[in-house]
Formats: structure tokens, C-alpha cells, sequence
């Protein structure tokens, strides 16, 4: 039972990496600390994702001669575009946050919802 543990580390940091990601982002009321843990979450997704593109004696898909088994090289590009795709979010989440920053002078997610219930 723990060899199957051991031989499986690489899950197990996932799973640590994604739950700190989750947790910044449901428990912290500052709007920034939730963008850092989107992020830590969307890189705990990306490192998973690649990793099960490898496969058991495979190597890199470059063209050799004779019969060679490659990995998978699809997720590998499907996360750079993912990559791309969540620097975007982050600039954009940034970018609003400064507006929000500038509207109500906080950040804190639970004073900009008292603020707005006072507004009401």
C-alpha cells in the first residue's frame, strides 16, 4: 500500500496544489489573494494534465528510425494555449480589481458587500 503511494507522488502534490489553489479562493476576502489561488489551482490543473501524457517507455515525438513509442504531445500544446488563456483572466482580473479598488477604495471582499448593502 504505500509503494502505490510512493510511486504516485506527483498525484499527491497535485491534490496539495489544488486544494491551497480552492481553499485562497473560497476563504480569503482580500481580491488578489483569490486571483493567486485561481492561479495556484489552474497550475495544479495544468500539471496534472501533462503528466498523463506520458506514457510507460515513450520518449519525446521526434522522428527516429524504427518502430519507437512517443508520448503523447497533444496536452502539452493544449496547456500552452491554456497558459495563454489564464495570463489573460489574471490581466483582466487585475484590471478590474484596480477598478474596484479605485470605486470603493478596498479590496476586501467582505467591505465592498457591506458598502454595497449600505448603498441599497
Amino acid at each position: 500500500m504505500i509503494e502505490i503511494i510512493l510511486t504516485k507522488y506527483n498525484y499527491w502534490i497535485y491534490i496539495v496544489l489544488m486544494m491551497t489553489g480552492f481553499y485562497a479562493v473560497m476563504a480569503k476576502e482580500n481580491l488578489i489573494k483569490k486571483v493567486i489561488g485561481l492561479n495556484i489551482f489552474q497550475t495544479a490543473v495544468f500539471l496534472f494534465y501533462i503528466s498523463l501524457s506520458k506514457v510507460d517507455g515513450g520518449t519525446a515525438p521526434i522522428l527516429i528510425n524504427g518502430p519507437v513509442v512517443y508520448d503523447n504531445p497533444l496536452p502539452q500544446v493544449l496547456i500552452l494555449t491554456a497558459i495563454v488563456v489564464s495570463v489573460s483572466v489574471t490581466a483582466v482580473a487585475l484590471a478590474i480589481i484596480l477598478l474596484i479598488y479605485k470605486a470603493y477604495g478596498t479590496i476586501e471582499e467582505d467591505q465592498i458587500l457591506e458598502m454595497n448593502k449600505h448603498n441599497d
